[in-house]
């Protein structure tokens, strides 16, 4: 089974205003309210690419009850923790405005209700795969997924996070399956500027070196790279195509790999097909950017055989 986490899960309002002005009442073009948050997108594109999974974290408030609504609706499977206090966040995006956004701060989480979602993660077993993303609430440690990889630690889950500096840094002694940093947040760990896909590759394996199994930079306009746990490495340049939305592109990109993955090979037995998992990122993460809203199978399909040439 596959589970992903997001502490803090909002309703994404994404509008369009054209000529917005500040100081004056403007007025939308278009609006598109959506269940959003790293972990929350990341089950919407497996969805899409006919993998279940469970999406697990905190909801308060009527807000988090359309959350839960609106995976519902979509046939997503959920199991958040309610929280008594406060809402679920509401995250304004104003896409046609250079990405522009304004996010909510979201319920606090108190230590009782972290302790019930440790219980509900320590029931996963050997071959569950256990999706991490995202930024940690201010109300929660810093050390949350170390926490939880560290009581995982030799279960056999397949854990994928995606995170920042010093979170992610925080996990790499617990080999996590697969990380996921952009080419600039790479660079910020090792504060250097990597801009190309020959770059990016040896500080990749420095993060294996540090315990990472699996490293998967994204570059935006540049492309992609993987440096695989056995040794392999691939790259491509970006997918053609025009940037519509680029919200959620990143978790596409983690999800895409996940169902490459976990329909090429078996955790399990070790067979792995990385090279297939890493075309799956990047076509799903693309098409998602080539989309209003994350990108459907028949839309991850159609990128990834152009970037298989196809």
């Amino acid at each position: 089974m596959i589970y992903t986490v997001t502490f803090n899960p909002s309703l994404d309002y994404i509008v369009s205003v054209d000529d917005f002005k500040l100081g004056l009442t403007n007025r939308t073009s278009s609006e598109l309210i959506l269940p959003g948050g790293k972990g929350t997108n990341v089950s919407t594109v497996l969805k899409n690419l006919g993998f279940e999974s469970t999406a697990l974290g905190f909801v308060a408030g009527f807000t988090g009850n359309e959350i839960v609504k609106r995976l519902n609706d979509m046939g997503i499977k959920s199991d958040f923790i309610s929280i008594e206090n406060g809402i679920s966040r509401i995250n304004l995006k104003l896409k046609s405005i250079d990405g522009t956004e304004i996010n909510g701060a979201g319920p606090d989480i108190s230590e009782e209700k972290v302790n019930k979602l440790m219980d509900k993660l320590n029931q996963l077993k050997e071959g569950d795969v256990l999706v991490l993303a995202g930024s940690i609430p201010s109300s929660m440690s810093d050390n949350i997924y170390r926490d939880i990889m560290a009581d995982l630690k030799d279960r056999g889950v397949m854990i994928v996070v995606d995170a920042t500096k010093d979170l992610l840094l925080n996990v790499l002694e617990y080999h996590p399956f697969l990380i996921k940093p952009n080419n600039h947040e790479l660079g910020e760990i090792f504060d250097v500027k990597l801009t190309t896909r020959e770059e990016v590759i040896p500080y990749g394996r420095k993060l294996q070196e540090k315990g990472a199994r699996n490293v998967l930079v994204s570059m935006a306009g540049e492309g992609a790279v993987l440096i695989a746990e056995d040794g392999q490495v691939f790259d491509t340049p970006a997918p053609k195509g025009k940037l519509i939305n680029g919200v959620g592109a990143g978790d596409s990109m983690v999800a895409g790999f996940v169902a490459g993955f976990l329909k090429k090979g078996d955790y399990a037995y070790a067979k792995q097909d990385y090279e297939y998992a890493f075309h799956m990122g990047v076509a799903s993460g693309s098409a998602s950017a080539f989309s209003e809203n994350l990108a459907t199978k028949e839309e991850i399909i159609n990128v990834y055989n152009q970037v298989m040439g196809k």
